[in-house]
């Protein structure tokens, strides 16, 4: 994959903000839950769809022209951004087309559907995936709604950045304060970091990885994007970082507003769960607990608090639950 060119235009606060507007009403301003001293949890498990990706979906969807949406949308997603694209399509009344690999879990596949997207199912790999989307693109001339690489896309999932620094504001918080969020392809933490950073240049914000799948902490190691073998990030149980590689837009948005990438070890991830559903009450998938396991487990001591790990999403089989949970317990809760 070529690296980006230093030209492109990064994603601005006044984008962020406009979609803020587009999403009144669409999307839920996500609570910040106190968890433990001086940290919050930001539970975007409790969206609509229950996870973050509906911010970034409806906000494409929605700037797409008439002519656009009467053709109808196509994505590639291993569950969220499926359920998000489905839902925004859905409300805006486009048809969707959603190619997802089969491996995805049935609680995203069956979600999804009962939106009314048509499902295509192929491999595993995520550049499968796109490939086969860009192909129903091409054939069928559906406009394609990325999955991170996209700079209405990083807008959408900035209005999580806005909230968090009005949200810290409503609370008397003046000084620095660090921000958590989980990277995969890097549309969530680019969005978010764009908006903390320029709203409050004290702040910190760190994207989260699983170690087993940690590509962009290699890419920003490098100076320049590095992809995984998808068979290297498919060992880890956070499906939603499963991505080989971040796409070329978040790379320049993490590069450039990122204090680094933090990682997680998979019974970290599991002990994660554990503790949101003991002390806060949340149903947490793998993917929406990498930043609270980095809370617990990986944060620098420097870290300025207070500390918000945005939880990205709950939606997992209740069986694959059960077992991730039993797993935490073990490894110590």
């Amino acid at each position: 994959m070529s690296a980006p060119t230093a030209g492109e235009r990064l994603v601005t606060l006044a984008e962020i903000e406009a979609a803020a507007v587009g999403l009144r009403g669409i999307t839920v301003v996500t609570p910040l839950l106190p968890f433990g001293a001086d940290a919050y949890l930001k539970p975007e498990s409790l969206q609509p769809i229950g996870a973050f990706k509906l911010r970034g979906a409806y906000h494409a969807i929605s700037s797409l022209s008439a002519e656009e949406r009467a053709a109808g949308v196509v994505a590639h997603s291993s569950g969220n951004h499926a359920q998000g694209v489905a839902r925004a399509a859905r409300l805006l009344g486009v048809r969707a087309t959603i190619v997802m690999p089969s491996d995805a879990s049935a609680v995203k596949l069956e979600r999804t559907r009962a939106d009314g997207a048509e499902v295509v199912i192929v491999g595993p790999s995520s550049e499968e995936r796109a490939r086969r989307a860009e192909e129903l693109a091409a054939e069928r001339g559906l406009t394609p709604i990325p999955p991170y690489d996209d700079r209405r896309i990083i807008a959408g999932q900035g209005t999580a950045g806005l909230e968090i620094v009005r949200q810290l504001e409503a609370l008397g918080v003046e000084g620095p304060f660090t921000v958590l969020v989980p990277v995969g392809g890097g549309g969530l933490a680019s969005g978010v970091a764009t908006a903390v950073k320029s709203l409050r240049p004290d702040a910190r914000v760190y994207g989260v990885e699983p170690a087993l799948a940690a590509d962009a902490r290699d890419s920003l190691a490098a100076g320049h994007i590095v992809r995984w073998d998808p068979e290297l990030v498919g060992r880890t149980i956070a499906d939603g970082q499963r991505g080989s590689s971040i796409g070329r837009l978040p790379f320049l948005h993490l590069s450039r507003y990122l204090s680094g990438i933090l990682t997680v070890e998979e019974d970290q991830i599991c002990r994660a769960m554990v503790r949101a559903q003991r002390e806060a009450r949340l149903v947490l998938e793998p993917s929406g607990a990498t930043s609270l396991a980095a809370l617990l487990f990986a944060l620098p001591e420097d870290a300025p608090r207070p500390v918000v790990a945005l939880l990205s999403g709950g939606n997992v089989d209740p069986a694959r639950y059960g077992e991730l949970i039993a797993r935490g317990e073990v490894a110590g809760g």
